[in-house]
């Protein structure tokens, strides 16, 4: 007998942690030392949770050792509830609050709690892979509208709106956008809404980096932009409050939630067969919701993460054959490369070598269910210096495989 994986994996990709990426490993085993800008790991650069989250959570720690409530513990829900308000969101309501093992297990939840077989999603191209995967487990069809390189990484609404079909039943917005760094102002926002409610779709906002902007750019929380319109909005610890590997997420319903309430017992049952999520990390939402927001700090001139976005972006920018779009929020940028100019026979190649030669580890604009082949992701979580060191590496590299 063989044993293979499951037919409806075939279509699935998670390219950040993909065959390159484990490539690395054994780099590592064999005793490289690789520059990792693959993946949005606060920690791993020497960023701290702050003390107030760790303190709630130590001062809990025998209260977690329980079962929580499935949709997670009171405290952290009625924090969820008390930032929307402060986001001008109306009426979300706690019992359509849930708390989960990190926004990806949400993400996965929503999708299977939604989708039939044939259904349709509309994804941002490029997205965060884990959307377009989620879509696939739940049988459903990812549709992947364009993000436009020469206006910023803002979507092009004039795609979206074509590929809205009898069978579309969401639209997915990222926002502050992983992997561009892109903001989208509310104008833009306000047409994907309406797009919404023309069309009668799910409005799924994932804003996990809401707090990391640059530049006194403005983020604005989709859900505070209609009450007319159902939206799913996606927060938690990993990025904003630097806790990734706490694996702490919340989820909201907001708009005509009424409508929904079929949906939201589907939510429902998934969490409760999952028992609950992570219940330690959870009593550190409150703290981290309601406390210091230290993110402003490290994201205003002067700051750790503004000084080293500055610093990824001046360097990309200096180089002969590069394009790069500055990031106004989030961790990453995602500039091109002019394939006439390399020796390149694509994406997937330049960041293979790239490892091979220079150690250090990108993710390939494909990964992200982009259509070109001559993008790559990199993070700017390293210190300055680091950063300096990776981009020489990538000058030396690109020298050396001139066309």
């Amino acid at each position: 007998m063989s044993y293979v994986k499951s037919q409806h994996l075939c279509d699935v990709n998670y390219e950040i942690r993909g065959k390159i990426a484990q490539k690395s490993g054994e780099l590592l085993r064999s005793g490289h030392n690789i520059i990792e800008l693959n993946i949005g790991n606060p920690a791993q650069f020497g960023f701290r949770v702050p003390e107030a989250i760790n303190q709630a959570i130590t001062q809990n720690i025998i209260q977690a050792e329980a079962y929580s409530d499935s949709k997670g513990i009171f405290p952290a829900r009625q924090a969820v509830v008390n930032e929307t308000q402060l986001q001008n969101i109306e009426d979300v309501r706690i019992e359509n609050v849930f708390l989960g093992n990190g926004v990806s297990e949400l993400i996965m939840m929503s999708m299977e709690a939604f989708l039939n077989p044939g259904d349709e999603i509309l994804v941002p191209s490029p997205d965060y892979p884990l959307w377009t995967a989620a879509v696939r487990l739940a049988g459903g069809k990812a549709v992947h509208y364009n993000c436009r390189e020469d206006r910023e990484w803002n979507p092009d609404l004039a795609d979206m709106e074509a590929k809205i079909t009898s069978r579309t039943k969401g639209v997915v917005v990222i926002n502050p956008n992983n992997p561009t760094g892109a903001v989208y102002d509310k104008e833009t926002l306000l047409e994907i809404v309406d797009l919404c409610r023309v069309h009668g779709l799910v409005l799924y906002s994932d804003e996990i980096y809401n707090k990391i902007l640059y530049d006194d750019i403005e983020h604005h929380p989709m859900a505070a932009l209609s009450n007319d319109v159902l939206t799913v909005t996606y927060g938690g610890l990993s990025k904003v409050y630097r806790a990734a590997g706490y694996r702490v997420g919340w989820m909201f319903f907001s708009g005509p939630v009424r409508e929904a309430e079929d949906y939201i017992d589907g939510i429902t049952l998934l969490a409760s067969m999952r028992l609950c999520s992570n219940a330690l990390g959870q009593w550190g939402v409150q703290a981290a919701l309601g406390g210091i927001q230290s993110i402003f700090s490290l994201t205003s001139p002067g700051g750790r993460l503004y000084s080293q976005r500055n610093a990824i972006y001046e360097r990309l920018s200096a180089i002969e054959g590069i394009n790069c779009v500055k990031p106004k929020g989030a961790l990453y940028a995602f500039p091109s490369f002019d394939l006439r100019r390399f020796r390149f026979k694509n994406d997937e190649d330049f960041v293979y070598r790239f490892l091979s030669d220079q150690q250090v580890l990108l993710v390939q604009g494909r990964g992200f269910n982009y259509f070109s082949d001559s993008h790559f992701r990199v993070v700017f979580l390293p210190q300055v210096d680091l950063i300096h060191n990776a981009m020489d590496r990538l000058e030396e590299f690109l020298r050396e495989n001139q066309a």
